[in-house]
Order: structure tokens, then C-alpha cells, then sequence
């Protein structure tokens, strides 16, 4: 990935971070997606600590499947473990990548499974 890349995305993520922060009755949903994976977490971060993670590499069903439909998977994922935390509402963090393909699939399948945001 370039440096220029690299550099808009914090900038990006950077200026997102100065409006969104995770509290403990709705603490932020964030995602990372690599160029094979896309992991989310679910962050308090008025203590700083993470209440629910999922990845795609965690999955094996997400081992046979590409793209969007694995974004789906960690959605759904990410969703039932963060309920089973407790948290019922969160603030969606796309961590400066564009909400499109991978990361709306894991936003849309997340909602789907009952997360509130």
C-alpha cells in the first residue's frame, strides 16, 4: 500500500476519532479489514477495555468464503458476542476506510443481528 494511502486513511480515522468515542452504555464498534481478513471489536473506551472481538481468521466457515460474504459472517459474529457482553447499542467506528463493500456488509450484518447503531 503506498505511503499517500496510508497517510489519507489516518487522516481520515484521525477526524472520525474527534467526534466518535465509545462510552460504556455504547461503546464503539471498529473494524480492520486487511487485504484477506476484516476483524471488529466492540471498545469502552472510558476504561479502556475491549468487551467483544471477532475475526475472520476465528471463523472456519469464513476460510471457504471471500469478500463480502466473509464480512457478513464476522458481522454476525461480532453482533452475537457483543449481546452475550450485554451491549445492546453501539457507535460504528469504520476506522477510515469508505462505508462500501467489505465494511457496510460487516455494518448491514451486524444490524441484522441485533446491534443497535
Amino acid at each position: 500500500m503506498s505511503n499517500n494511502k496510508l497517510k489519507r486513511r489516518e487522516r481520515i480515522k484521525t477526524s472520525i476519532r474527534t467526534v466518535i468515542r465509545g462510552t460504556a452504555e455504547r461503546p464503539r464498534l471498529t473494524v480492520f479489514r486487511s487485504n484477506t481478513e476484516i476483524y471488529a471489536q466492540v471498545i469502552d473506551d472510558e476504561r479502556g477495555h475491549t468487551l467483544a472481538s471477532f475475526g475472520s481468521l476465528k471463523e472456519k466457515a469464513a476460510a471457504k468464503v471471500a469478500g463480502t460474504e466473509k464480512a457478513k459472517l464476522v458481522g454476525k459474529g461480532i453482533a452475537e458476542k457483543a449481546r452475550a457482553a450485554g451491549v445492546e447499542k453501539v457507535v460504528f467506528d469504520r476506522n477510515g476506510y469508505l462505508y462500501h463493500g467489505r465494511v457496510k456488509a460487516l455494518a448491514e450484518a451486524a444490524r441484522e443481528a441485533g446491534l443497535n447503531f
